[in-house]
């Protein structure tokens, strides 16, 4: 966590680096930057739900959500609510998304999956920002048991490609 103290910025993204103290976007602060593979694993140890919109280098993250996850910020104000944006082709743990075009918003908890959104539906990306905050907040206020789940259109994707592999 920052260095500076917990009165730094009101942002709870803020990563100690070397070369500085926070790392921060275009996009006033909202969402984090995540462009390499320690930078993921150290987001990953956040507490609280973080989203993550994964893109491609070629096509950049969804801007279409911005102003949601904007509007979402500043209606909760919740220290647990987290947004980054992070690009797969410098990211190890996200070489099964490379190749996609389709935005996709990977939702961490505890470091672990717990809901992917395909597409910039904003109904359905607040709808699961608003239900995964809540089941986090009881995993961490209740001790209840948070569910963790598996990608199934890339697993679906790898095997299908296994099949096709096997054909050949």
């Amino acid at each position: 966590m920052c260095t500076r103290g917990p009165d730094h910025l009101k942002f709870p993204l803020c990563i100690t680096r070397q070369t500085g103290c926070c790392i921060w976007t275009q996009w006033s602060f909202l969402q984090v930057t995540i462009n390499n593979q320690e930078l993921w694993e150290e987001m990953l140890g956040f507490k609280g739900l973080i989203v993550v919109d994964v893109y491609q280098g070629w096509c950049g993250p969804c801007r279409t959500v911005v102003n949601l996850f904007r509007k979402i910020r500043n209606e909760l104000g919740d220290d647990l609510l987290h947004f980054a944006v992070a690009e797969v082709d410098s990211i190890e743990a996200l070489e099964n998304y490379r190749g996609k075009c389709e935005p996709t918003f990977l939702f961490y908890a505890g470091g672990e999956l717990v809901a992917v959104v395909r597409g910039a539906n904003a109904p359905l990306l607040q709808k699961t920002i608003l239900d995964q905050l809540e089941a986090e907040r009881k995993v961490l206020e209740q001790g209840a048991e948070r569910v963790v789940i598996k990608d199934e259109a890339l697993s679906k994707e790898r095997e299908d490609a296994t099949i096709i592999q096997a054909e050949e």
